[in-house]
């Protein structure tokens, strides 16, 4: 799942593929609001850490990616 995290005063996004599920990022996400950081690990197992003050919005992507070509 593709996970988009946009900082505050930063042009570029974070983009992040991840095998977690969206109920998954939803609470950490959640969780980061109330103080915490936002925590998260890609599939190649690289941490990223967001401080919660400085999260502009979190974009979930599909739990699973379309196929594409004739054996769709």
């Amino acid at each position: 799942m593709e996970i988009r995290i946009g900082v505050q005063n930063v042009s570029r996004e974070v983009v992040i593929e991840t095998d977690l599920t969206s109920a998954d990022i939803e609470k950490k996400v959640a969780d980061a609001m109330v103080g915490a950081a936002l925590d998260l690990t890609d599939i190649k197992g690289r941490r990223v850490i967001v401080p919660a003050g400085a999260i502009g919005y979190v974009e979930i992507g599909e739990e699973e990616r379309r196929r594409v070509g004739f054996g769709a």
